[in-house]
């Protein structure tokens, strides 16, 4: 038994291929934290300083024995010990196990490597470990330094292969790669280099040359430096065609060449023993033949690290993924360490016919020299003399297409010297080995089998087809395999006609088949062999929306707890027609290959009637509606304080929602997309209520994950489909968090027209919706300066509230009432409100509205010149919100509490957090807060007594102000900019700002 640990990505725990649960978060950090350090001593403190930085300095240690116990636990029998020692923890584990230290090897591998071609081959095995950015989602100080430590490795492993690539003629493949890492490194003139060299030897000597004169504008305006010598002589040999630029020979040796095999291994002759025949069953090997270097070299030095005793490899995989090539090819180059002979069988584990053990057996041991007569007539006898034969000898056995382990018990050999190479679709649970399991191929290999197939010109010719036709295909190699060999037997064709074919998903099946060869019956062999309930979740699989999901979504479709619908994954995993993605904040997700999905969705509209559809699709989104607005209701995020859960038509058990939901925010994190996707179904079958119920269940997360996109596109659908259907009370709700949206963006009109239909929709609804939608209305009157609108609005919207008893628009709207007597002088007033919406908050236990109590609560001591207490209730809004995950509220604390640092002389740092507030502000778009902190900025300059830089912040504030028509702002920001024009001199300027000021706010009165 093996276990594999993963931290470059998701922190990870496989046993032989399974996912482990490695613990709570924090129990992951502290695995993470020992296996960076994997088999040296780290003691008890450092580890506390880097599972929690600060935060934990004095319990840290009491919660550490814990998870280190914990630990223990799902360590055993694992292959790795935590003990304790005299200077701290030791996590004694093989460094090959863990990914980070197995990036490291074959990175140093490749600058010690004879060939490029090796070198090639060691990089990508290095870069093919990364899943993700390293410790992802842990933020320590600790972990973000190794995180940054990582990157740069990556980076640099990233350049060497590169370099590796260009010396390989791949120039024409790198292009579109470097584009996209120069455009994230513009200022590397190592990348602007190999971009330059890759556009050269394509032909493209204008586009390299207008690479470097970008880079040289950059470097010039952000750094004020010239390009290096290297990239400036770079230049100079491309406009002079430098004829040493053009390509070296692919594969160009870097060390004395020794004789050896074509895995590398040194070549010593080998006799056959005495008169035993030496059987050379294995196929042909293959023609075509391209990628899975990786994993060749995998078994190469699986195989020689086992010359003492026997070796088992089992690969597995989808149908179709080439298991049966890659075998054979191996098989092939793994001939000269098995001097005795290659015996081969092709088991048809998922045929109508499997072979049996005792004709394979009786196959083999006449390959062996045993003459027909002396064949054993009973199984357990040929089993013996099988072994017997085979314990002295070097066999290789290749056992093709096995179905479990039952099939494959009696046919492995048990001699020392002896291998066995088992394919299979299932993951062969059963049996012990060394596991690889080939996954799809990438884009580039896909187009090397199809360039294979039908030769350089052709696919040459038709570029964009060619990509589409292996995009299509999935990756599959089979799929590639029969649209290539179709194409090939049809050298008229033009690509693009396979191409077209294949982008039909009505056809696609139909098209990838040639001869007895075809893609939906290599799949149906599988289904074939599955149970009646695999069958069944497979077919309702079919029916979701996006390309991955938890196994929450199959409980809902299957009408099952969590615990049933994840073994039923498992079954499906185990034959690989469903695929385990990373394993998420919340657990394993999955995915169906394309092309499994269209077999499914034949197979569903074969067996599943339209009402067992439309069934199973209300399951899966009442589940959606329900855990979403649960969700949201743990954090306390729900602005509008009206529950959608009601809506649900299905939900899972208390428990497993328990489960689910422990973190919700990492629970939305990973299923958003998802969760889009579902309610997108929705709306295309007209479910109005219950999927603008989830669209706006969804409405907390948008907001605090500032996901303005998804927000707008899915509620201007549902708002859509509401009115469409005549659902008045959706379509009211839909409107009031559009509104919410708007405001966010500033779009005032556009908000006050959101709201007004809100409140016209609402008559007659109940005062919860009419409370909501008369505070949003309120709130927009006040950031216009149109107070006495406002404060009307916000009084009803009070009242109302009451009545409903929803603290959170109650909430909302008596601060909104704060804020109108603060922007207009009455400080105490003001403070008096925020005082008790900071009571009902934390009493309520509703975050956002404590935050938001907390930041006007310090624009009120600002406003009395305490700047010490607008510090303080300023960085507890800002944590509170930074707890959220809002990164714009916690924006909106943070620049204030930049503007009252500067008041009180701590210029560094309250100008680096306004600075830093500016460009938070400019990413969302958010013009009303981007004008609050140059505003900030021009006071922080005249403090400074820089009157020349504080006007021209702002004269910029003041613009947007008039953009956006918040008069009441655009008075206080001409205040600060008459300032700026009487400390420079220029009495006129002040004193027209003055009067636009005092103009404006006598039309607010």
């Amino acid at each position: 038994m093996e276990t594999w640990f993963g931290v470059l990505g998701a922190i990870v725990v496989r046993r032989d291929g399974v996912p482990v649960d490695a613990g709570h978060a924090v129990q992951q950090r502290v695995l993470a934290a020992l296996l960076v350090d994997a088999d040296r001593a780290v003691s008890a403190d450092t580890l506390v300083d880097r599972v929690w930085g600060d935060a934990e300095a004095t319990t840290g240690r009491t919660k550490l024995y814990g998870y280190v116990s914990r630990l223990r636990h799902v360590l055993a029998g694992a292959g790795a010990t935590l003990t304790r020692e005299r200077y701290g923890y030791r996590l004694a584990v093989e460094p090959a196990l863990v990914d980070l230290h197995r990036f490291r090897e074959p990175s140093g591998s490749a600058r010690r490597a004879g060939t490029d071609d090796q070198a090639e081959a060691y990089l990508r095995e290095a870069l093919g470990l990364w899943r993700g950015s390293a410790f992802a989602g842990v933020d320590t100080p600790w972990f973000n330094a190794q995180r940054d430590l990582l990157d740069g490795e990556r980076l640099t492993a990233e350049l060497e292969l590169v370099d590796v690539r260009l010396r390989l003629s791949q120039h024409h493949w790198l292009v579109d790669e470097l584009r996209s890492r120069a455009a994230a490194h513009p200022l590397d003139e190592r990348v602007v280099g190999q971009l330059m060299l890759a556009l050269y030897r394509c032909g493209r000597q204008a586009e390299a040359l207008e690479g470097y004169e970008r880079a040289r504008r950059r470097l010039a305006e952000e750094l004020g430096v010239d390009p290096g010598a290297a990239l400036r002589r770079l230049q100079e040999r491309i406009i002079a065609a430098d004829p040493e630029l053009a390509l070296v020979r692919a594969g160009a040796s870097l060390a004395p060449e020794r004789p050896a095999d074509e895995d590398g291994a040194v070549v010593s002759p080998v006799h056959a023993t005495g008169r035993q025949p030496v059987p050379r069953l294995l196929p042909a090997d293959l023609s075509l033949f391209v990628g899975r270097e990786a994993e060749l070299r995998e078994v190469h030095q699986l195989f020689d690290r086992g010359a003492a005793g026997p070796v088992t490899l089992l690969v597995t995989g989808p149908a179709g993924v080439g298991k049966t090539a890659f075998a054979v090819r191996k098989g092939h180059r793994l001939a000269s360490r098995f001097p005795d002979g290659q015996l081969h069988a092709d088991l048809r584990g998922f045929g109508d016919e499997p072979a049996e053990p005792f004709t394979v057996l009786g196959t083999f041991l006449r390959a062996l020299g045993t003459v027909g007569g002396s064949v054993p007539a009973e199984l357990g006898e040929r089993v013996h003399l099988y072994r017997t034969l085979l314990a002295q000898r070097r066999v290789l056995v290749v056992l093709d297409n096995a179905a479990g382990a039952e099939q494959v018990r009696d046919l492995m050999p048990s001699g020392g010297s002896c291998g066995t190479l088992i394919t299979s679709r299932t993951t062969l649970s059963g049996v012990s080995g060394r596991r690889i399991v080939l996954g799809e191929l990438s884009s580039v290999t896909g187009l090397a089998l199809l360039r294979e197939m039908l030769g350089p010109t052709r696919t040459g010719a038709e570029p964009d087809a060619a990509r589409s036709i292996v995009e299509t295909c999935g990756g599959l190699p089979l799929a590639v395999w029969v649209a290539g060999a179709r194409l090939a037997a049809r050298p008229h064709w033009p690509l693009a006609k396979v191409a077209g074919a294949l982008a039909d998903e009505q056809r696609k099946l139909d098209e990838l088949t040639v001869g007895h060869i075809a893609v939906r019956a290599s799949l149906g062999l599988t289904y074939r062999g599955m149970g009646a309930v695999t069958k069944r979740a497979l077919r309702m699989l079919a029916l979701l929306p996006g390309p991955d999901f938890a196994a929450w979504a199959l409980s809902a479709l299957l009408d099952v707890g969590l615990s049933e619908a994840e073994t039923v994954l498992d079954d499906l995993v185990e034959v690989h027609l469903v695929q385990t993605g990373a394993v998420a904040a919340t657990g394993i997700r999955y995915q169906l290959h394309d092309l499994v999905r269209l077999f499914a969705r034949e197979r569903a509209e074969e067996t599943l009637s339209y009402e067992d559809r439309t069934a199973a699709l209300d399951r899966l989104l009442g589940a959606s509606l329900h855990l979403t607005d649960l969700a949201a209701d743990t954090l306390s995020v729900d602005f509008q304080g009206i529950p959608q859960k009601d809506l649900a038509s299905w939900r899972l058990a208390r428990a497993d929602t328990d489960h689910l939901l422990a973190e919700p925010q990492a629970w939305f994190g990973d299923e958003r997309q998802f969760l889009i996707s579902v309610t997108e179904q929705a709306l295309d079958r007209a479910e109005s209520a219950p999927a603008a119920g989830l669209a706006i269940a969804l409405t907390a997360f948008f907001q605090v994950g500032s996901h303005f996109d998804d927000w707008e596109r899915l509620q201007r659908r549902a708002l859509e489909t509401a009115l469409s259907s005549g659902d008045e009370r959706s379509a009211a709700k839909v409107h009031r968090c559009l509104g919410e949206l708007t405001t966010i963006l500033d779009w005032y009109p556009e908000a006050l027209h959101h709201f007004q239909q809100a409140l016209l929709l609402a008559e007659g609804q109940g005062p919860t919706y009419r409370a909501s939608a008369t505070a949003g209305l309120a709130y927009v009157h006040r950031l216009l300066g149109q107070y006495d609108s406002a404060v009307l609005h916000f009084e009803a919207a009070v009242e109302l509230a009451r009545s409903a008893g929803n603290v959170n628009c109650l909430v909302y709207a008596t601060n909104g009432l704060g804020v109108i007597d603060l922007e207009q002088g009455r400080v105490e007033a003001g403070m008096a409100r925020f005082t008790e919406c900071l009571r009902v908050s934390r009493v309520a236990g509703y975050l956002p509205g404590e935050a938001q109590a907390l930041r006007c609560l310090g624009q009120s001591h600002r406003a009395r010149g305490d700047y010490r207490g607008a510090a303080d209730v300023y960085r507890q809004a800002a944590e509170i919100s930074e707890r959220l995950g809002d990164r714009l509220t916690a924006t909106h604390a943070t620049c204030w509490l930049g503007d009252v640092l500067v008041r009180l002389g701590e210029q560094h740092e309250g100008r680096r957090l306004l600075a830093r507030s500016l460009w938070t502000y400019r990413e969302f778009g958010n013009l009303w807060g981007e004008a609050a902190t140059l505003y900030a900025l021009a006071d922080a300059q005249l403090a400074a007594g820089r009157p020349a830089f504080a006007r021209r912040r702002a004269e910029a504030a003041v613009g947007l102000w008039r953009r956006i028509g918040s008069s009441g702002w655009l008075a206080v920001g001409l205040d600060t900019l008459a300032e700026a024009y009487a400390m420079g001199g220029d009495q006129e300027s002040a004193l027209r700002a003055r009067e636009e000021a005092t103009s404006l706010r006598l039309e607010a009165d």
